[in-house]
């Protein structure tokens, strides 16, 4: 089926029925996910999910938007008669407008061949091999929650009415692992993940052995008195704080004055070792495509450069606001929405140092592997307040594992207390950091 085909003639019947402008996005996804215990394949579930999503906007730039799963002439009819007539509801805003076509659209290799050929049995040998590599690494490995693979491939077709037709189609697989370590009555977990473009690529053997080894590092925990240290954060620690950061960093927040970047551009906001990039185009990135969810070219954005904040997200609507270019940042989760603002591949840009001479360098500080209730951080201030688990360091060396301390302060603060950037970024998904040090922390223990 010729998706662009179906988009650009929904596009004209919009046009033909009365939109001053119209925009038609096509999506069609197949996701597959196979859950792991104890050598048995406890889930497997495959979703599809296809659809059309037209917006359209009047003269007077009020916007009408609707969708549907149906792909056929008469369902596309009505949805278009649909957007029309939501249109005719909404409010005029001068800021509502569509993206031009761009000059030339790059070719990006995104669908792996052999992710389509392999068949279901392979895939569930790699989620029982996270198992298997996670209690071969220790014997104290004794169960596991769950060990996962899955993989996700779709097909997007997007036009306009200023003259934009682009389709493409995009996949990614991946595996993690969740195992629990016992000994002497205590239990610890451990986890694990990773995402590739090629089949080929994915290591569930290192994804268990990974899992394991956190897992067995926080056997013995016990809790410190309160105190000021180094904090060292693992990069999947790192990725954690995103959550805070990226909602702050999209222009439609700081516009609505729900960002701690409101009114900071040009400002240092982070230390000068800390760089921030957002990258569309990155090669062998989990979001990378030519284009985002409105057709404006992907491109690499530097957020952070050396501390200083030099850029927002943006897609067409905000940018229009502030008078300045998309970054091709209007992302869609899907058909069913106007594309909102978020990052592609985000990352923190590696430094120079060794992860282990990071830590050497610690005269006593922790090293975080585990945190809990980020999701209670406030993106509009920075405030945070998490637990945490991890390793004790004494003169660069790993003591003992800890948990039950709590670690409070500011987003700011804390990126602007970075003293250390590792050599060793890693991607979770789109988000990516490598290891950072943090000096002068207050850690909370009883």
């Amino acid at each position: 089926m010729d998706y662009l085909e179906i988009a650009v003639k929904a596009v004209q019947l919009a046009q033909k029925i009365g939109a001053y402008a119209a925009e038609a996005y096509v999506l069609d996804a197949r996701a597959l996910t196979i859950e792991v215990a104890e050598q048995k394949v406890e889930t497997l579930k495959q979703a599809n999910d296809t659809g059309i999503g037209i917006r359209v906007i009047s003269r007077e730039q009020a916007v009408g938007f609707a969708h549907c799963t149906g792909i056929d002439s008469g369902d596309i009819e009505g949805v278009v008669r649909q957007a029309l007539a939501n249109s005719r509801k909404s409010f005029a805003d001068r800021y509502h407008f569509l993206p031009g076509k761009p000059q030339q659209i790059p070719e990006m290799d995104l669908l792996d061949r052999q992710l389509a050929l392999a068949s279901v049995e392979e895939k569930i040998e790699k989620a029982k091999e996270v198992e298997r590599a996670a209690q071969r690494t220790d014997k104290r490995v004794r169960r596991t929650e769950r060990c996962v693979y899955e993989d996700a491939d779709y097909g997007v077709a997007l036009a306009n009415s200023n003259g934009l037709a682009v389709a493409y189609r995009s996949g990614y697989c991946g595996v993690y692992g969740m195992v629990l370590a016992e000994q002497d009555g205590d239990v610890q977990t451990g986890m694990a993940l990773s995402y590739r473009r090629r089949f080929a690529e994915l290591d569930p053997a290192a994804v268990g052995s990974e899992a394991a080894r956190e897992a067995v590092m926080l056997l013995g925990a016990k809790t410190i008195g309160t105190t000021k240290a180094a904090l060292v954060l693992s990069p999947y620690i790192a990725t954690n704080f995103f959550s805070i950061l990226i909602p702050a960093l999209s222009a439609d927040a700081v516009q609505k004055g729900r960002s701690l970047f409101k009114g900071k551009l040009g400002q240092k906001v982070a230390s000068p070792v800390l760089s921030l990039v957002d990258d569309g185009r990155l090669e062998g990135g989990i979001a990378s495509s030519p284009v985002d969810g409105e057709g404006v070219l992907t491109r690499r954005t530097e957020l952070v450069v050396r501390g200083e904040l030099k850029n927002y997200l943006y897609n067409t609507y905000t940018a229009a606001k502030d008078n300045v270019a998309s970054t091709g940042n209007g992302v869609r989760g899907s058909f069913k929405g106007l594309p909102e603002v978020g990052p592609t591949n985000i990352f923190i840009q590696p430094g120079d140092t060794e992860p282990n001479a990071i830590i050497a360098g610690v005269r006593k500080g922790f090293y975080v592997t585990n945190v809990m209730g980020m999701h209670t951080a406030n993106p509009i201030s920075g405030d945070f307040s998490i637990g945490a688990a991890g390793v004790w360091i004494e003169n660069g060396e790993f003591t003992h594992a800890v948990r039950g301390v709590a670690i409070a302060g500011n987003i700011l603060e804390l990126l602007n207390n970075v003293d250390a950037v590792g050599s060793d970024l890693r991607f979770f998904g789109s988000q990516g950091a490598p290891t950072l040090r943090i000096s002068g922390i207050t850690i909370s223990g009883s």
